[in-house]
């Protein structure tokens, strides 16, 4: 090989000779090396066909490896080289990754629409008490009916029984007590209670 071959770009000699100047605890000029980065590891990205919003993310990755290997570079070789390397195996990890996932999620957003809301279904399916039972109910006091509807039949938790009726989660949970103490004593409740 030829010494021409050998011989760094002016750019490559001020990225090799920032890394050596980095590896020896200089600061600023491993900040510039780092910024000066950004964009042959962009390149790299859209060369590996990387999609555009994951292109930040192999640029972090690499940053990261940089980081990280940065004692074993060597300052008599080509630091671009070096970075591109990482920067390609970076990218292939990041293919198979998004390729991974991509396999295991489905993108259905027409799904969101058309899933009924579990919350709402349901409330729709309200349990239907038997006749004997809805008589009993219906002779409650009209808040503890309203507790045992809202909260009871219908599954509300207290706070949206509280937004419902415009009370407050103590007095339905008290009313709510109440109905049941009641319902216990009346005569379908003790018929249950005695099975």
């Amino acid at each position: 090989m030829s010494p021409q071959a050998l011989a760094l770009t002016p750019e490559d000699a001020r990225r090799s000779s920032w890394m050596a100047a980095a590896q020896c605890g200089d600061r600023v000029a491993y900040e510039a090396l780092l910024r000066d980065c950004v964009i042959p590891i962009q390149r790299v990205a859209r060369r590996k066909h990387v999609p555009a919003d994951h292109i930040d993310d192999l640029v972090q990755e690499t940053l990261l490896t940089l980081h990280r290997a940065r004692h074993t570079f060597d300052p008599t070789r080509s630091f671009t080289a070096w970075l591109h390397v990482i920067a390609e195996r970076r990218a292939v990890d990041l293919l198979r990754q998004t390729a991974r996932r991509g396999a295991r999620e489905l993108h259905a957003p027409s799904a969101y629409e058309n899933h009924p809301d579990e919350v709402e279904a349901d409330r729709q399916t309200k349990v239907e008490a038997p006749p004997a039972l809805r008589d009993t109910i219906a002779s409650l006091p009209r808040r503890q009916r309203e507790a045992v509807r809202h909260l009871v039949l219908e599954d509300r938790s207290l706070a949206e029984a509280a937004l419902v009726t415009g009370r407050s989660p103590g007095s339905l949970k008290v009313n709510l007590h109440r109905a049941l103490k009641t319902l216990r004593r009346s005569p379908l409740g003790q018929t249950r209670g005695s099975r």
